[in-house]
């Protein structure tokens, strides 16, 4: 399995979060004792923060074979700051985690972290990332991509991505400013409205923006991925297509636009039904495995493939032959590709 959603939490940024004054920061708890404190709680440092050995070793137990590391969300705060706090963190933690995939060849790949407040300083930033050992792209938030309106703020981003060969790996979150999570703590199945009904909502919206508009065609040579299968769409395309042709019937039925676009999507945290509606509309050939970076995450995206009616060709495509290619296409270094391929 090749992992493309596997999401780090760098210890680089720990004095960066002793200096913050509102969650997440570390603060000493009512013991002494210097803890994460973010809006879920508090969480001792020892377990606060990724372990490379750690996390190898959970690969090895699933199957893993490489990981592409990005921000999990809760340090994605990095990004929203201002430029002369954001830029310097987010190349401390794109160096760092280049490092990492130079200390363990063909093991793990990194999408860059960007101080998004300033798209200009943005786009420098991941040309130079790009330039760094093993670093294949950028994880940004699904909001730039909410409408096209939204999308053009994107386009130094895409500018690098395609010269660069780059991949965008689209994620739920917020621009810089915008109000997250929507839904607040004191609303009914708060966790779920925002973690899934809300999340697969706005994934869905972003994938009408990269699929059903022409915003991506000056871009040929970027590749954008979204997670979780990108959002509803899967099961909301036969509804699509029948309010087309009601509507709009002389214009090519949305489901004909998806299979003939060039985004993918990853599996991550959808079962068998899902994926094979998936497959259907997407075809698996974009495709991708993703688990959050979770030894749950990786169990459950391998017994949905596992038990998913979609033939064994398609299944080791989207575990392993997709990524595969899209890793290997971008990595910098001859030997690292070979590795990456193999």
């Amino acid at each position: 399995m090749i992992d493309m959603h596997a999401h780090w939490r760098p210890a680089e940024l720990i004095d960066a979060l002793r200096a913050r004054t509102r969650e997440p920061r570390i603060v000493r708890n009512d013991a002494g004792v210097e803890v994460l404190r973010t809006r879920n709680g508090d969480e001792p440092l020892a377990k606060a923060f990724d372990d490379v050995e750690f996390h190898l070793a959970r690969m090895d137990r699933q199957g893993v074979t490489t990981s592409a590391l990005s921000l999990i969300g809760g340090f994605c705060w990095i990004e929203s700051q201002p430029l002369e706090v954001s830029l310097p963190l987010c190349k401390m933690v794109n160096n760092a985690l280049s490092e990492i995939t130079q200390k363990y060849p063909g093991r793990f790949a990194a999408f860059a972290a960007l101080p998004l407040a300033d798209m200009s300083a943005a786009a420098a930033e991941l040309e130079r990332a790009m330039s760094l050992p093993g670093v294949v792209g950028t994880q940004i938030p699904g909001n730039l991509f909410l409408t096209h309106k939204h999308a053009e703020d994107a386009k130094p981003l895409l500018e690098v991505a395609n010269n660069r060969k780059a991949i965008l790996f689209v994620h739920h979150g917020p621009r810089p400013g915008d109000a997250f999570p929507k839904i607040g703590g004191d609303t009914d199945n708060a966790r779920r409205r925002n973690g899934t009904l809300d999340m697969q909502a706005s994934l869905s919206s972003v994938m009408v923006t990269l699929c059903l508009t022409d915003f991506l065609a000056p871009y040929p040579d970027a590749t954008l991925l979204v997670h979780n299968l990108g959002g509803n769409i899967p099961y909301e395309i036969e509804r699509m297509d029948h309010r087309c042709l009601l509507d709009t019937p002389k214009e090519e039925l949305p489901s004909s636009r998806f299979k003939r676009s060039k985004v993918f999507v990853d599996c991550n945290s959808f079962g068998p039904r899902s994926i094979e509606a998936a497959v259907r509309l997407y075809g698996a050939e974009r495709i991708v495995c993703g688990t959050d970076g979770s030894e749950f995450g990786c169990e459950w995206t391998a017994n949905a493939l596992k038990e998913a009616d979609i033939g064994a060709d398609k299944r080791q495509a989207i575990l392993h032959g997709n990524a595969s290619a899209m890793i290997a296409a971008r990595l910098n270094k001859a030997g690292q590709r070979e590795r990456a391929a193999a």
